[in-house]
């Protein structure tokens, strides 16, 4: 009788340990919106700096074509596709609980529905159109300052850059985009994941 109790003690410590209490993220999983968008931004900037990038690796590496480097660039373009789809696509599998999760379990489809509240939805829109508005504003000077620093790394070497050479409000330009356009993106995946959510759990008892 003794061994029965301490046996049910035991079970009951294990099933309240950090894997049991666990639970997956419901569906549909946060991520895609920003993944997309960010792919979108990625693939705008490594088509208009092509060519900077098949000038100086031409240069750089003598027995390298231009063709190789923009086949290589375009086969660098359709790995990340694939990678952040299929990434993006196991989340949501992982949501509805047909593949594991992050966890190495899978869960259980319907488990929890984590439904954002409306002001919170309000917040996230406001930092959406805010971010975004301030990312278009930055955007073609930060791809401009990319490519400037492609080409003041290939002049110079990289790592060294001489005095007065390093373009530093450009660079301060780069680190607003990239905040405003990740605060953006983010709010926005947050905005219609969560739109998403609320939906499902009105049509659902």
């Amino acid at each position: 009788m003794r061994s029965r109790h301490v046996f049910s003690r035991m079970n009951a410590h294990a099933n309240t340990g950090p894997d049991h209490a666990r639970k997956h993220e419901p569906f549909p999983a946060y991520g895609p919106v920003d993944a997309a968008l960010g792919f979108v931004v990625f693939y705008l900037f490594v088509e208009r700096a092509t060519p900077t990038l098949v000038e100086t690796l031409t240069s750089v590496v003598p027995g390298v074509s231009a063709s190789a480097v923009g086949f290589g660039l375009a086969a660098f373009l359709w790995f990340i596709f694939v990678v952040t789809t299929l990434d993006q696509l196991r989340r949501q599998l992982a949501a509805l609980g047909v593949v594991a999760g992050e966890s190495g379990r899978a869960a259980r489809a319907g488990s929890g529905r984590a439904v954002p509240p409306i002001p919170l939805l309000l917040v996230y829109a406001v930092v959406s159109v805010v971010g975004g508005f301030i990312a278009v504003l930055t955007f073609d000077r930060t791809v401009d300052a990319g490519i400037a620093f492609i080409r003041l790394v290939a002049g110079v070497g990289v790592g060294v850059f001489p005095f007065g050479a390093f373009p530093l409000v450009e660079f301060l330009v780069m680190v607003v985009f990239f905040v405003s356009f990740g605060a953006a993106t983010h709010s926005l995946d947050r905005v219609v994941i969560g739109s998403v959510r609320t939906a499902f759990a009105m049509v659902r008892p």
